[in-house]
């Protein structure tokens, strides 16, 4: 598989014009921290999706202020700039921008075959067990009352069951890659700041995107944006350039202390005694810890877990071979099954420990095989791709794997 690596942004701007072999990634191998992350966000996100159980507490969630979302949207910011800007750059925005919403498309077409199995999945549980509660908890009861206006809003994206939200806002932050792109080769940094903008001017003016049957997208596409093009922007040469500032212990300290902050405001969620050590006017300010509109607390967390992680992990660490860690790089490298499997595991869990048990261990063993089964899936599909797949990965070499920037394959 050919990879990339990438360069500074001045590089970038500079071998524009001439589009000649000079891009901001050239051949090399695989960047396996990104697949080894994405796949440890789907696992948390598995994970996060079931009831809370002893795994739980292994997820990043209760220990600070973010989650495994802003890790899969920081990463396919990152994989889509680092794979399509050699598109743009040797093609032009318009092939490039062509194969972008393919990636689009196949993403739309994986969400409408999810939903589809999904809504079937509860539908023949509430059904079967006479239970209209399931229906209700993940979300489905407009479904069942109008199917016909919710199956439209469901293919508008304005319909969503519990649990369906990222791949929405990943297909509209998508669409908007090939703007994004053009702009960043060009003026890196002055994206970036138009993405801050952009998200300053959300929280503001409350701009959101309805839902049906009411409210807005879980998910705000207007905030969130702001992780995905801060990605974008590391993968042409931003992360590069932070070297030196990502290396001081100034920083070190400061991410140290900010995480050590964050863990005890959330120690007080789970230990209520503890909240009497809290400030009024600390609470006053920082809650509610917005995740809708991507809170600054909970993306100023991303970033202390993101330096912390690149200081001590560099690209050529050896456990990044090792097989224990290769059922991880396996999923985050087919991150759109492995995340749609991931949905239809959770409702599954849900089942059983509603019907059969809801036991401390039968959490734990419906935990653990729903991530054996999503490392099973993966190293299915990287078998598939590497034997069955030849002839098509020698027809898309040239292409530069762009179907690297979905994590599909």
């Amino acid at each position: 598989m050919t990879r990339v690596t990438p360069r500074t942004s001045d590089q970038i701007v500079a071998a524009a014009p001439v589009r000649t072999a000079a891009l901001p990634v050239a051949a090399g191998e695989r960047e396996l921290r990104l697949d080894l992350f994405r796949g440890l966000a789907l696992w948390l996100i598995f994970i996060d999706h079931l009831p809370p159980n002893i795994l739980t507490w292994f997820t990043i969630r209760n220990y600070g202020f973010s989650d495994a979302t802003e890790i899969f949207i920081f990463i396919s910011g990152y994989t889509a700039a680092f794979v399509y800007s050699r598109a743009m750059l040797e093609r032009g925005i318009v092939v490039a921008g062509a194969r972008i919403f393919k990636r689009v498309w196949q993403i739309y077409v994986a969400h409408v075959f999810l939903f589809t199995i999904y809504l079937a999945e509860i539908s023949y549980v509430a059904t079967r067990f006479d239970n209209p509660l399931y229906a209700e908890e993940m979300g489905i009861l407009d479904f069942l009352k109008q199917p016909d206006v919710t199956i439209v809003q469901a293919l508008l994206l304005k319909f969503r069951p519990v649990n369906m939200d990222v791949l929405p806002l990943y297909i509209v932050l998508m669409m908007f890659l090939p703007l994004i792109l053009w702009s960043m080769l060009r003026k890196p940094d002055l994206t970036l700041a138009l993405s801050v903008v952009l998200y300053a001017i959300t929280w503001q003016f409350d701009l959101y995107l309805p839902a049906y049957p009411s409210g807005a997208w879980f998910f705000n596409p207007f905030a969130w944006q702001l992780l995905f093009v801060f990605g974008a922007w590391c993968a042409l040469g931003g992360a590069a350039r932070m070297g030196r500032i990502l290396s001081s212990n100034v920083t070190l300290w400061l991410c140290i202390a900010y995480l050590v902050f964050a863990f005890g405001v959330t120690l007080t969620w789970h230990v209520p005694r503890l909240n009497v050590y809290m400030p009024r006017w600390l609470e006053s300010w920082m809650y509610p810890i917005n995740k809708t509109d991507l809170d600054v607390l909970r993306f100023v967390h991303f970033l202390a877990l993101a330096a912390i992680t690149v200081r001590f992990l560099p690209k050529n660490w050896p456990g990044l071979t090792s097989p224990w860690l290769r059922p991880l790089i396996l999923c985050g490298q087919h991150s759109l099954e492995i995340f749609c499997l991931g949905v239809f595991l959770a409702f599954a869990g849900h089942f059983i420990l509603a019907e059969v048990s809801g036991g401390a261990w039968m959490h734990f063993a419906i935990s653990l095989v729903g991530v054996v089964i999503m490392s099973a899936a993966a190293w299915l599909f990287s078998w598939y791709k590497s034997e069955v797949g030849k002839g098509d990965r020698r027809a898309k070499s040239a292409e530069g794997d762009a179907d690297l920037a979905g994590g599909g394959s």
